[in-house]
C-alpha cells in the first residue's frame, strides 16, 4: 500500500486537534490586561500541548519519509497514535481549567505516556515491515530518547499527586528534549548507500 493517504489523513487529524485546542481559549470578560491573568493556566497548558502535537507531527513526518510503503498493521498502529493525540484537547482544557491540579496533571501525563507508547508501536511496526536492516531501522536505533521520555512521564504521573507543578515541569522538560528536531532519520535518508 502507498503511504500518501495515511499521511494526509494523519495531517488532517492533527490539524483538527490543534483547531479544537485553540477553540478552548475563551476571551476574557474585560478589557484590562489584568483580565487575562485568570486565563494564564489555560494558555500555558495550550502552549505546552501545541508544542507536543507539533513534535508528534514533525516526527511522524520524518518517520514516514523513511517509510517506503504501509500495510494494515501500520494503518492500525497509526490510528492508535491518533486516538491518543486526539485526547490532547480534552486533557489540555481540563488541566488548564483546574489550575494544574493533581488528577488533571496525572491524566495529562497518562495521555502523554500513551501517545509516546503508541508512537513507539508505530515505529516498531514500520521497522518490522521494512526490515531490521532498513534505513528506518538504522535511523531509529535503540531510541533512547523515546525510552527516557516514557520513564519521565511515569515519574511525573506519580509526582502529580504530591507535586503537580513539578510533574508539569517534567512534561515541559521532555518537550524541550524533543523540540530540537530529531535528525536521526533525516541524516539516515541523506547518507549514501
Amino acid at each position: 500500500m502507498q503511504k500518501s493517504r495515511l499521511e494526509a489523513f494523519s495531517d488532517g487529524v492533527l490539524a483538527i486537534v490543534l483547531t479544537i485546542m485553540v477553540l478552548e481559549l475563551k476571551v476574557p470578560h474585560g478589557a484590562r490586561l489584568a483580565d487575562l491573568l485568570p486565563l494564564l493556566p489555560v494558555f500555558l497548558s495550550y502552549v505546552l500541548s501545541f508544542i507536543y502535537v507539533g513534535i508528534y507531527w514533525n516526527n511522524h513526518h520524518h518517520l514516514f519519509q523513511a517509510a517506503k510503503h504501509v500495510n494494515g498493521q501500520v494503518l492500525w498502529a497509526n490510528l492508535h497514535l491518533l486516538f491518543w493525540l486526539s485526547l490532547t484537547p480534552f486533557i489540555t482544557a481540563w488541566a488548564g481549567e483546574n489550575d494544574f491540579a493533581e488528577w488533571p496533571m496525572a491524566l495529562y501525563g497518562f495521555v502523554l505516556l500513551m501517545s509516546g507508547m503508541a508512537y513507539f508501536i508505530l515505529s516498531q511496526t514500520l521497522i518490522r515491515l521494512h526490515g531490521k536492516d532498513s534505513v528506518l531501522a538504522n535511523a531509529v536505533g535503540r531510541d533512547r530518547k523515546g525510552q527516557l521520555s516514557l520513564v519521565c512521564y511515569l515519574t511525573a504521573i506519580g509526582l502529580a499527586f504530591w507535586q503537580p507543578l513539578l510533574s508539569g515541569l517534567i512534561y515541559v522538560g521532555v518537550a524541550i528534549l524533543w523540540i530540537v528536531p530529531d535528525k536521526r532519520i533525516a541524516n539516515a535518508l541523506q547518507t549514501p548507500k
